[in-house]
């Protein structure tokens, strides 16, 4: 699969060149890559951020963060043995374990376990249009819904059959989240799903430009989301988060994690996730999604096995997670 770009976490990026040839799961392997998402979503600077202090903390390793599809493609490129970790939906991490929903044709893929849960993704449908207020509004409209069989169009199916909708119900399109505002900002699309931490690169952009609207989810609809598909919790996006949003918006989340490869050695991973909560003030000054790393709920959400690393470090902390 090919990667549209790469951000090197340290200097040393010639020394990472001679690296990669080492063992794949040993604790000999001193360079890492992460599959993120794309360069306008908040997985890649997010990801950027954690590879660039695990790089700068863990003596003798080397952490890459790579722009890719997110979620499915992470799983897969893992699985292939291209990346050694990735940032996912907690909601696709369990469709690949137990091959349903984006991964049924597939079939599926448990050659990865978790780390942590990192930060809430909130299930953001924006629009430009203010008669757009309900899910159901969206009949009818230009919706673009994230790349065929992804985590967001999973997502989107899921809110509207809550709202007794299927995709037939929309002229359905499938875009990155850049391709998503950009067409928002030219009148080619009604609205957009966006499932990504708010505030979103994307989104940001466009609401410097254009009168930003969010759609709310209302209470009715929200419980019966919940109870078809429990992995989601309900959410409140501030007015503030976007330029001109004017009101609160109600919507749901599903839960940023990081996963990795089982080729990884337990030590590395312990570090890993050591490092990761530890330095929670330090991620936080560099992106404000850091700030939401708590180790008390980072299990929350998460029903496929730990890494073995990771349990070690969670139980140091009073918190005992299944191990793989």
């Amino acid at each position: 699969m090919k990667f549209t770009r790469i951000i090197a976490c340290t200097a040393a990026v010639a020394a990472a060149a001679s690296l990669a040839g080492c063992g794949a799961g040993g604790s000999s392997k001193s360079a890492y890559t992460m599959a993120t998402g794309g360069t306008s979503g908040t997985y890649y600077a997010f990801g950027g951020v954690v590879c660039q202090l695990l790089g700068q903390k863990i003596e003798g390793k080397q952490f890459t963060a790579v722009s890719t599809g997110a979620s499915k493609e992470n799983i897969q490129n893992i699985d292939l043995g291209n990346n050694d970790l990735g940032i996912v939906q907690n909601d696709v991490m369990a469709y690949a374990y137990e091959g349903t929903n984006t991964f049924k044709e597939d079939g599926k893929i448990n050659s990865f376990a978790a780390v942590a849960g990192l930060y809430a993704e909130q299930v953001q449908i924006i629009t430009l249009d203010e008669s757009i207020k309900s899910v159901s509004d969206l009949k009818g409209k230009k919706v673009s819904i994230g790349a065929a069989g992804s985590g967001t169009y999973y997502n989107a199916i899921d809110l509207f059959n809550a709202y007794d909708m299927t995709e037939s119900d929309i002229q359905a399109q499938y875009l990155s989240f850049a391709d998503s505002a950009e067409s928002l900002k030219d009148g080619k699309i009604d609205a957009a799903f966006v499932v990504a931490g708010a505030p979103t690169t994307a989104v940001t952009d466009l609401s410097t430009s254009k009168a930003v609207h969010l759609v709310s989810i209302d209470t009715e609809h929200l419980t019966k989301l919940q109870t078809r598909c429990p992995y989601y919790t309900a959410y409140t996006i501030p007015a503030s988060t976007y330029n001109g949003l004017d009101a609160d918006t109600t919507t749901v989340t599903v839960k940023a994690t990081l996963i990795v490869s089982d080729k990884v050695d337990e030590d590395t991973v312990y570090n890993i996730t050591k490092t990761i909560f530890e330095n929670k003030d330090a991620l936080t000054t560099s992106h404000a999604k850091g700030a939401e790393l708590n180790i008390e709920t980072a299990s929350d959400g998460i029903s496929i096995p730990f890494h073995k690393g990771a349990a070690k470090y969670f139980a140091e902390k009073g918190i005992n997670v299944e191990a793989k």
